[in-house]
Order: C-alpha cells, then structure tokens, then sequence
C-alpha cells in the first residue's frame, strides 16, 4: 500500500475528483457509453473494478435494477464517498476495499467484470496482474469492459495527455499511449479485444474496450 496512488495523485485532492471529472472528461457521456456497451441483464452479476467514488458503480446498478453490481477499491476514504452517494440516491451497492490485483471474490463470480480510469494508475506488472485476476473472476463467456487512456488519436491528444502523465507518473502511464492496454489483456488470456470506441479530452484520448472469457 506505501506506493498506493490516490484517485487525482495525491490524497488532498480526493475532494475534487468528482468535479474535476465532470468538467474536464465529459464523464456522463463516456460512462453512458461504457454503460450501454456493458448491456447488465437481470440476474446479471458485475463488479467495478476500481470503482473510486461509485460514479460509474451506480449509473451499472441503475442502469439494470435486476442485476446484482459490486465494487472495488484500494482508498477507503473514495469508497466512504461511494457510500454516500448511494445512500443518497436509495441504492444498494456492496462496496468491498481491495486491491485490483488481489480482489476479495471467488472465482467465477461475475458475469461483467467492468472500470474506468484505474489501469494507468498500475505498473506493468500490476496491469498483468489486475487483468489476470479479472480473468478469473468472470465466468466463461463472460466480459471485460474498460474505460481508460488510449493510443493518442493525433499530436494534439498526444500533448494533452502529458498532464496527465506529471500528475500520476509517465511509468504507470507509458503502456496507455502507447496503446498497449489490448496486448495486455491478450495476454491475460482474453478473447475478441476491441476498441470500440474513443473521445477526445483535455488530457488526451480516452477509450473504451472489450474482451470476452472464452467459454
């Protein structure tokens, strides 16, 4: 935990992440998309993976109250905001911490294994490892989708995605722009990986994916 990276880099900032989403990274429209693209069923059972202050993990569940969401996070005080924002909105959400790389869940256990904005934060091998316990978490045929930095769409995105890399570490986020997050998941052991999608930010070029569990 002593190299734990907070969700805007340093834990003062907690506060403002919520805001700094929503007026810099257009967060209701990709997370809409994200939402769409992720189609929970009743009976369905997803996990937010790095679900931070529960955005994304309450738009899930609201999107299909039938399905069943859970999420998880490494920062207690983001998942205390979480919880807030659900007891506000009057839902339900099995908030567990935990890291991404070590989830508190049995095997097989979702159906959507589903984040955003969480592997750029993770080293290499901490990518390889989160992306291999989501694997193992889905159950066959089930899927992996993903919100986060991609490949830059052109010079432009390319500048722009430089703040990002001061503020969380060109380390951590080197594998983004260089559009390497399907490989990893290939290596994971995924199926069928796809970009499916990419906007245009202040910080660069934001993309969702998708990947299967074979059956």
């Amino acid at each position: 935990m002593a190299n734990y990276i907070p969700a805007l880099g340093f834990r003062w900032l907690t506060p403002l992440y919520d805001p700094v989403l929503r007026l810099t990274l257009r967060e209701r429209r990709f997370k809409g998309a994200l939402v769409t693209q992720v189609a929970l069923k009743p009976g369905h059972r997803a996990l937010d993976l790095g679900c931070g202050t529960g955005t994304l993990t309450l738009l899930l569940q609201q999107s299909c109250p039938g399905a069943r969401v859970s999420g998880l996070d490494g920062d207690p005080e983001v998942l205390e905001i979480a919880q807030r924002k659900a007891a506000a909105a009057g839902v339900a959400l099995d908030l567990r911490q935990g890291m991404s790389f070590d989830p508190p869940f049995a095997a097989a256990s979702f159906d959507r294994v589903v984040s955003s904005l969480l592997l750029h934060h993770l080293t290499t091998d901490d990518k390889r490892r989160t992306l291999a316990a989501a694997l193992a978490l889905l159950r066959p045929g089930g899927e992996l989708h993903l919100a986060d930095w991609g490949r830059a769409a052109n010079p432009l995105m390319r500048a722009a995605y430089l703040g990002i890399q001061l503020l969380d570490g060109f380390a951590t986020t080197a594998d983004n722009v260089r559009g390497l997050l399907p490989d990893l998941m290939r290596g994971a052991g995924f199926t069928d990986v796809e970009e499916t999608r990419r906007f245009s930010t202040v910080f660069g070029s934001l993309s969702l994916y998708r990947a299967a569990r074979p059956a």
